[in-house]
């Protein structure tokens, strides 16, 4: 505990006082392991504390040097796996996006990016092709819902309609069928999910909802909105009979609608996919009530998409593919046009319009759906070409509680009403719908303020998982591209832009540039071989080929 000066410690350690001893003596002192103080009055440290110094000193010259040798390994792509994986822990939490430093990468002298990350970790063999970093890079998780819903409520009064045929069409990889639709004269029903029976604003259920947004959908699979559990009880078909809230419009012969009526309803549906709708609809001639009906409703549809055209609405239609990843295995597989598909879009769109009509006659606050028109070219092109021209002249949609026009859609007013178990917005309206019904909702529709609020934050959640699910269509799409380069595929002209050309590769769903040395014919056919790929960004190369037609992909 004693005190000595600067001067005094020189000359016990050193033996005498010199320019040389005094500075020696005071970086002691500034190396703070032996002595506090300052240079008038020094403290020899406890003996005990030196030596716990001593023991983390050393342990972090052991890690620095074990730090060191495992850059050499990674550096000589020689790595010691999976014991080196401890030191890469940062690099993956870079890679999906949980921080925005990695100790590791700068070590390295490589940039701190996801997805210079993403290729460390491939290059290094810490990661396989096979792990997809888009979901957690949004700040999304892949968990199930914690909460599940109830079952609907036994003494809530339902409109019987089981007399009515009703149909859920959709892909056959659907597992979550939430629409269906029936037609009697001159009115169309559409029988839409209903948990909002149950599922009450500001309930945990609905909270995790809300965080949620949508159901994710990723080639991997489906990360839903709603707890699985409320599929049996809720989805339509999934059982003899289902609970629904119907939307019930009654049609002019252009397809307008004179009125609309709402409310809960037990209906009993009959699953189709689009090709055995399709199929069905062809035999409308041989006396079969099935094909017949949706023969009608095939009609009805070509008479709404006229009226929505005729009204200033845009048709843009693209190939599309459908991506799934199973077992370390990647299948692309190009979907069928179907005119079923177009019909449940048109009845969808009529269930829109017809709630938000319902909802502004009755000054109901309401989530809708706008859009401003687009700046369209006078004379726009044919084909893909001219698809692609339109797509690059629409104006992003508005999700508010002011409705308005949706250009695109042709529409004096317009929400979606009709995904409730797939789309929180969706689910709202329902909540809204409900209160003012007075059925089952435990509280007065919400005002405008509170409804902004949530569609907000709905809105936000329902962005990332589309910037999720668009980046992970990418990536995989990649992966699926890895093992083939030097393949030729088929490919339309889009457009050109000075030495390069966009084309559209329709077996993929992807759109790519490439250089030209010569001119291109809008729409006209091209060979495109692939050169390379880039997991890491989500992109693949092409070029131009003049590969003989035996010879394409």
């Amino acid at each position: 505990g004693a005190t000595v000066s600067l001067q005094e410690l020189a000359e016990l350690v050193y033996g005498e006082f010199t320019a040389q001893s005094a500075w020696a003596a005071y970086a002691l002192l500034k190396e703070g392991r032996y002595f506090t103080g300052d240079a008038a009055a020094l403290t020899g440290r406890d003996a005990a504390a030196v030596e716990a110094d001593e023991g983390r000193r050393k342990l972090k010259q052991q890690d620095r040097a074990g730090r060191d040798a495992f850059l050499d390994r990674l550096r000589s792509g020689a790595l010691d796996l999976p014991g080196d994986s401890r030191f890469l822990q940062d690099v993956e939490a870079l890679a999906c996006g949980r921080t925005d430093r990695s100790r590791t990468m700068r070590d390295l002298g490589r940039q701190e990016t996801p997805v210079e990350a993403h290729r460390l970790l491939l290059s290094a063999g810490v990661w396989t092709p096979w792990v997809n970093p888009h979901p957690p890079r949004f700040g999304l998780s892949l968990a199930p819902p914690r909460f599940p819903l109830e079952p609907p409520p036994a003494d809530e009064s339902r409109l019987d309609l089981t007399r009515l045929a009703a149909y859920a069409i959709d892909s056959p990889w659907s597992h979550d069928p939430d629409d269906a639709v029936s037609l009697e004269g001159n009115t169309l029903y559409v029988h839409v999910a209903d948990p909002a029976a149950v599922l009450f604003p500001d309930s945990p259920a609905d909270l995790e909802a809300r965080g949620r947004g949508t159901t994710l959908y990723i080639p991997e699979g489906s990360y839903r909105m709603i707890a699985e559990g409320a599929l049996p009880l809720y989805a339509l078909g999934l059982s003899p009979v289902s609970p629904a809230l119907t939307f019930k419009m009654t049609l002019n012969e252009d397809c307008s609608i004179a009125d609309t009526d709402i409310f809960p309803s037990l209906v009993k549906v009959t699953r189709l996919s689009y090709g055995e709708a399709d199929a069905l609809a062809r035999e409308a001639g041989q006396e079969n009530g099935a094909a017949s009906l949706l023969a009608r409703l095939c009609a009805l549809a070509d008479r709404n998409r006229k009226r929505r055209l005729d009204g200033g609405g845009v048709l843009i239609d693209f190939p599309e593919v459908h991506i799934t990843v199973t077992d370390e295995a990647v299948e692309v597989e190009a979907l069928e046009a179907y005119r079923s598909g177009d019909m449940v879009r048109e009845c969808m769109l009529l269930a829109g319009e017809g709630a938000a009509r319902w909802a502004l006659q009755r000054r109901l606050p309401f989530p809708y759906v706008s859009q401003e028109p687009g700046d369209f070219p006078n004379s726009p092109l044919p084909g893909m070409a001219g698809a692609y021209q339109l797509r690059r002249c629409m104006r992003p949609r508005t999700l508010s509680v002011k409705p308005g026009p949706h250009a695109g859609l042709g529409l004096e007013v317009y929400t979606q009403v009709t995904s409730p178990l797939r789309r929180y917005t969706d689910l709202l309206a329902h909540q809204q719908i409900r209160a003012f019904l007075g059925r089952g909702q435990p509280a007065p529709p919400l005002g405008e303020d509170d409804l902004f609020l949530r569609l907000s934050a709905a809105e936000a959640a329902a962005q990332a998982n589309t910037h999720a699910e668009r980046a992970s269509r990418a990536f995989w799409t990649t992966v699926y591209l890895s093992d083939k380069k030097g393949a030729v595929w088929e490919g339309i002209t889009l457009e050109k832009r000075g030495s390069r050309a966009l084309f559209l590769i329709p077996a993929l769903g992807m759109e790519t540039q490439a250089p030209v040395k010569e001119e291109v014919e809008l729409n006209g056919p091209a060979l495109l071989t692939l050169k390379s790929v880039r997991i890491p960004e989500g992109e693949a190369n092409f070029t131009l080929s003049s590969i003989k037609s035996e010879e394409r992909t």
